[in-house]
């Protein structure tokens, strides 16, 4: 195991989750210390699914960065109207996350590649390309990528939308190796 997610769908002791009631307004004690037992045993923490708030404190505790393994900016033009709005995330809690020096990795959740391709310039140009990643949860559902074997037709677009290659590299999967790296450290 290499990666725990704090908080998914049903509610736990270690802090709040987007789509639910607000029960510890964020991060709690014992989830503080989840995150400090990871550190130490170096495992990277996802953040996905958290509340804003919860991100926030827990990026305080953080003594390495975090990743936000599957969501899409906030009012995405390009991902438009979506059911899923309620686990896209605010500029701010992106810039969080990536001022701590974690990755939000984009879902695939995406009525096309070509629009796939400007959900993740949209987060871009709002936390850097060192921040932005490929979203996990492939095959939970239709979308742009049914899996990971389209990369190289993902890097294609990415590169005919302007993305330069070393850009590329980062989002594919470069972001993802540097805070692994700096987890298992």
């Amino acid at each position: 195991m290499r990666d725990v997610q704090l908080v998914h769908y049903t509610p736990n002791d270690i802090g709040d989750f987007q789509t639910g009631a607000v029960t510890h307004h964020g991060l709690t004690p014992f989830g503080a210390d989840v995150i400090r037992a990871c550190h130490r045993l170096g495992l990277l923490v996802d953040v996905a699914h958290g509340t804003e708030a919860m991100v926030k404190q827990a990026l305080k505790v953080a003594s390495k960065p975090m990743l936000l393994s599957h969501t899409a900016l906030q009012d995405s033009k390009a991902m438009g109207a979506t059911r899923l709005t309620g686990r896209q995330i605010s500029r701010d809690h992106a810039r969080a996350l990536a001022e701590a020096g974690g990755s939000i990795g984009i879902w695939h959740f995406f009525p096309s590649l070509a629009a796939y391709v400007d959900g993740l310039r949209e987060m871009v140009d709002v936390v850097g390309v060192d921040h932005v990643s490929i979203g996990t949860d492939q095959r939970t559902a239709p979308g742009s990528l049914p899996d990971y074997a389209v990369f190289t037709t993902l890097v294609g677009a990415m590169l005919r939308a302007g993305f330069r290659p070393d850009e590329a590299g980062k989002v594919i999967g470069g972001n993802y190796v540097r805070i692994f790296a700096a987890s298992a450290g």
